[in-house]
């Protein structure tokens, strides 16, 4: 029954087993976790990470709870900067059906939780498998097209009912309180396209993350909420935001097919969207050698609703505004043949050369032929000659995913600085062997940032 929405997902949340998550599916959390990491060290490089901090720290004076790279704060606190950290310099994961970045919203109470509370590694891959398949189910049950139309943006709005499934299943809540958790988080569910373009988008997914855990540790204590929150017909989720949503699509075969194996990873920093652009840009510059100086025009194209997005900063301004363009990512990737954080300082995006390519070399137009995240590149050589590329599934994807491998050397690059070397070998060994992790808290004081990184940042 559609009205059952709530309850069955629910049951699943709480009753979720390690032994019923399929190997795959925990490898696939397993990564995401560690990609979770990667990302948190480096949004230490965040430009409002130090906002976000200040904000953090005056949540409470208690320090009982890590910052991811950095010290201890609150178990709000934390919850909030972990949040922000994960998704502060546009690295993390997305949903793509949802343009959902699920990870801020789910790992941060998750760990904060189990690391309080000294569970263990295996605990925490089921609280997060299970939070990871909330989010992803609820957001495919809203019928994202019709959401999306009204404005919302998916992280604020999704995420909290992810989080309070990771805590509520660490902290071994009944399907009854599981599904209150839900109408608590579901009660805090927001966040709008009108803050696309500011860093506020960012905001929604930490934000969407201290829902979770309050909605959660509420629960904890009987307080009294709907327990029918998604298809309640007065105010719930899927009659506000859409138009009643697709309610039997959350329960569909739940349990055996995973939507979180979904959740892409992007190995390259910028817009999640322009992932396919930059797959099938490296994809030309890896196999051939391409003199930037000799190019006459670099054309790329992009599917409409991502060109909308991104295809429209030519003369970007600053930082943020250079994650999320499609003509300097791309100008970058042709000059530079790699994409770090280091393409996205001022000293390169401010580089009068990279400005002029982005605005005058690079071409960036809408292409009918292409959806999602699909795009082409067309490279046209001075001497008139021209290379071609196509993405279908960005590097990161279900059908195109990274090797673990290739994670972890994320984690190296951007841990450097944050963590000492011995701290990182251990950090991705725990992570590796997760299952056979006695107590969180090893890992998270591995995660904690050296005195010499702390010192050396403030510097």
């Amino acid at each position: 029954m559609p009205g059952e929405a709530t309850q069955v997902l629910a049951q699943f949340a709480a009753s979720l087993r390690y032994d019923d998550i399929p190997e795959r599916v925990r490898e696939h959390c397993k990564n995401l976790l560690l990609d979770t990491l990667a990302c948190a060290v480096a949004g230490h490089q965040g430009e409002e990470t130090e906002q976000v901090g200040a904000l953090a720290s005056a949540l409470a004076d208690s320090r009982e709870s890590t910052v991811l790279g950095g010290d201890k704060l609150s178990l709000a606190g934390a919850t909030l900067l972990n949040g922000y950290l994960i998704t502060a310099v546009t690295m993390c994961d997305i949903h793509r059906s949802t343009l959902t970045h699920v990870t801020p919203e789910v790992v941060p109470p998750a760990l904060a939780i189990a690391e309080r509370d000294g569970r263990s590694g295996r605990d925490l891959l089921v609280a997060l498998a299970a939070g990871f398949e909330t989010t992803t189910r609820i957001g495919v049950g809203i019928d994202y097209p019709v959401m999306r139309a009204r404005g919302w943006h998916g992280p604020g709005v999704l995420g909290p009912f992810g989080g309070a499934a990771a805590v509520g299943r660490l902290l071994g809540f009944d399907a009854e309180t599981m599904a209150k958790a839900f109408g608590l988080a579901g009660s805090q569910s927001a966040g709008t396209f009108a803050a696309w373009g500011t860093p506020t988008v960012k905001f929604h997914q930490c934000r969407g993350a201290l829902s979770g855990l309050m909605a959660a540790l509420l629960a904890e204590q009987k307080f009294l909420a709907t327990k029918e929150f998604l298809t309640a017909k007065d105010g719930g989720l899927f009659n506000s935001y859409a138009n009643g949503g697709k309610p039997e699509v959350v329960t569909a075969d739940l349990g055996t097919r995973w939507e979180a194996e979904q959740i892409a990873l992007r190995l390259w920093p910028s817009a999640s969207s322009t992932q396919g652009m930059n797959t099938a840009l490296f994809d030309l510059v890896e196999k051939h050698k391409i003199n930037p100086d000799k190019v006459k025009k670099l054309r790329v194209g992009l599917s409409q609703t991502v060109f909308d997005l991104h295809g429209k900063l030519a003369r970007y301004k600053a930082k943020f505004d250079a994650l999320i363009s499609a003509h300097y990512t791309a100008a970058i990737i042709l000059h530079d043949q790699v994409l770090t954080l280091a393409q996205f300082e001022p000293a390169r995006y401010d580089d009068p050369k990279i400005r002029k390519a982005a605005a005058e070399q690079v071409d960036v137009q809408p292409d009918p032929s292409l959806t999602g995240v699909q795009a082409s590149v067309e490279i046209e050589m001075a001497d008139g000659s021209k290379l071609s590329s196509r993405s279908d599934h960005p590097r990161g994807s279900y059908e195109n995913p990274l090797s673990r491998a290739q994670i972890e050397g994320k984690f190296r690059t951007y841990a450097k600085g944050v963590l000492s070397d011995s701290q990182v070998n251990e950090a991705i060994d725990a992570m590796n062997r997760l299952e056979d992790l006695g107590s969180v808290r090893k890992l998270m004081d591995l995660l904690r940032s050296s005195p010499r990184a702390q010192g050396e940042r403030a510097a």
